[in-house]
Formats: C-alpha cells, structure tokens, sequence
C-alpha cells in the first residue's frame, strides 16, 4: 500500500474575502480560477470520508477522499488519499446505503498558488467565506519545513489568530444544525 499523501493546513474565517485576494495578488500568488465543489461526507470508523464533486469552467470530475486531521486552530497535519471516480452518483448511493450521510458542503473556492502553497477561497452555504492555507508535505524537513510558509501567508494575509478555526465545514454545518441531507 502506498503512504498517503500530506498537507500542513490552516483555515479561518474570511471577513474580507476581497482584501485577502488583494494581499495574495500582491505577493505574487497566482490565480487558478474559481470551481464549484460539493462534498458529501459519510459516516466513518476512523478520520473522514468525502465524495467530491467539482466544476471548473465546463469540466466536471469526481474523487474520493479520505483523510485524517486533528480538530485544533494553529496548522496541522492532514494526511489523505484521493481516488478519482468515474460514476460518482452510483457510488454515492453505494456509500449512502452502506454507511450513511453525515453532511454535504457546497462550496465555491477560488485557488490560489503561492510558492508552493494553495490559497483557498471558500464561500461556504450556510457559514460564510473562509481562508485555507496548504501547503503540500514532500521534502525531508516534513511538515516542520512548511510551517514558516504558513506563517508567512498568515502574517501576510492579515489572518490573525482570533479567526483560526479548527474544524471541518461538515462539523461547523452540523453543529449548526445545518448538514444537508444528500439529494
């Protein structure tokens, strides 16, 4: 089996999603575009599990991914496996009936690259828009050698520590009481 995949990450709340875009134009990150996702998360044993939906202009893919992440607020460890899925509705049905639906996320995201840094720019349904910084985990240094990356973006972003959120937008969906059942 091979190793899962990693990213040290960071999420917090986005006041002002045009300032932040502004200050990583700025710095140089570049624009990849805007892509629609809908995620479905399903019930686990452990960490979590997702089918992706997405759209970026007129191309639609779907993937399925698991990962596993600590809940806490300064950037962490998210180790994952993507698996690309060609008949995405039969196998969300397959998932649903096998282990059930817990939330759906309807984003939209804007990425961004800085270095070797994704900056997302997520309008969340039913919570708002937030700022995720990710950078990938692949040289010797480990997850140690991208924090400083982190820390700068943050700085540079103006995302202070106050706005941190350390859940994932199915928890904050269902602690609102807002994950939407599957359609």
């Amino acid at each position: 089996m091979s190793a899962p995949r990693r990213n040290l990450e960071l999420k917090a709340v986005d006041p002002d999603p045009q300032a932040t875009l502004d200050a990583a134009l700025a710095l140089g990150a570049h624009d990849e575009g805007v892509l629609f996702q809908r995620d479905t998360y399903f019930h686990a044993v452990q960490g979590r599990l997702k089918l992706r939906e997405a759209r970026v202009g007129g191309t639609e893919f779907a993937e399925l991914i698991a990962y596993t992440r600590a809940d806490r607020t300064e950037p962490r460890v998210s180790s994952y496996r993507v698996v690309a899925v060609a008949d995405h509705i039969a196998l969300a049905d397959a998932l649903a009936d096998a282990l059930g639906v817990r939330a759906v996320v309807e984003k939209q995201r804007r990425v961004l690259l800085y270095q070797s840094v994704r900056i997302h720019l997520d309008r969340i349904a039913g919570l708002g828009d937030f700022v995720e910084l990710e950078a990938l985990v692949t040289g010797p240094g480990g997850p140690a050698a991208e924090q400083p990356k982190l820390a700068e973006l943050q700085r540079a972003l103006g995302v202070t520590d106050d706005r941190l959120v350390a859940r994932s937008y199915a928890d904050l969906l269902e602690r609102r009481g807002m994950a939407v059942p599957r359609r």
